[in-house]
């Protein structure tokens, strides 16, 4: 009977956290969508608008198999993803993870460890259908925006520039979700992310597909593609 009685108490008081959670979140989506309509977007940080961030659980590359439940590790971040992916390359038997962690349609993928402070924090958003797992030193964010709008975000230069913020440069540089969760980006309202995200594929699919054009074109593409990405995602200071 006391088993029973503290398990309820126990559930209340998980369903009260979770209420309250939302209402914290509820109010912040309120005063960012007043700042979107009044100037046009909110500058806020990825702590503000992520519903949770945490990390993956690690897989060895012994781990890594042919076929199994979809992974992602970290280096294949900063390797084989772009800006966003919708099929893993790794998968993994289910059965070899102690403590899984997944990621699902529209999560955001960070690595947090990497070999230089520029790359540090390199992420990729995931637009598949598959439940998937996310390795070690990796992070994993939820949210309710548009997650390309997200990953493109944060591949600016001034996103760069945060992410590498107070790292010292060593063979192996880290971050964390306190630093993720810290990240200043813009964030305009749903319509305009789409806008964006619109006009930033056609310059992504441009720049990285090879048969359309020859290495000069390409390298002038990207330069321009990265001038625009800055250009689109650079707001008017909120005065």
């Amino acid at each position: 009977m006391a088993q029973f009685l503290l398990s309820k108490q126990a559930s209340k008081q998980a369903s009260k956290q979770a209420s309250k959670q939302a209402s914290k979140q509820a109010s912040k989506q309120a005063i960012i969508s007043l700042y979107q309509y009044v100037y046009g977007y909110a500058e806020i940080t990825l702590g503000d608008i992520a519903l949770d961030m945490y990390r993956g659980s690690g897989i060895t590359r012994d781990q890594v198999t042919n076929e199994g439940i979809p992974c992602v590790r970290y280096g294949e971040i900063y390797t084989t993803y772009g800006i966003h992916f919708d099929k893993c390359v790794s998968h993994t038997n289910l059965d070899n993870i102690q403590n899984p962690k997944y990621f699902e349609n529209g999560d955001i993928i960070f690595a947090i460890t990497g070999e230089s402070i520029e790359d540090i924090a390199k992420c990729t958003a995931y637009v598949g259908k598959e439940k998937c797992l996310a390795g070690g030193d990796t992070v994993v964010m939820k949210h309710v925006q548009n997650a390309k709008y997200l990953s493109y975000a944060l591949s600016t230069t001034d996103a760069v520039k945060q992410k590498g913020k107070g790292k010292v440069k060593s063979k192996v540089v880290h971050s964390s979700v306190p630093s993720l969760a810290a990240i200043t980006i813009p964030l305009p309202s749903l319509a305009e992310q789409e806008r964006i995200v619109a006009i930033l594929d056609r310059f992504d699919a441009l720049v990285n597909d090879i048969s359309t054009g020859i290495p000069a074109e390409i390298e002038a593409r990207k330069k321009q593609y990265e001038y625009y990405r800055d250009k689109l995602l650079t707001f008017k200071n909120i005065s």
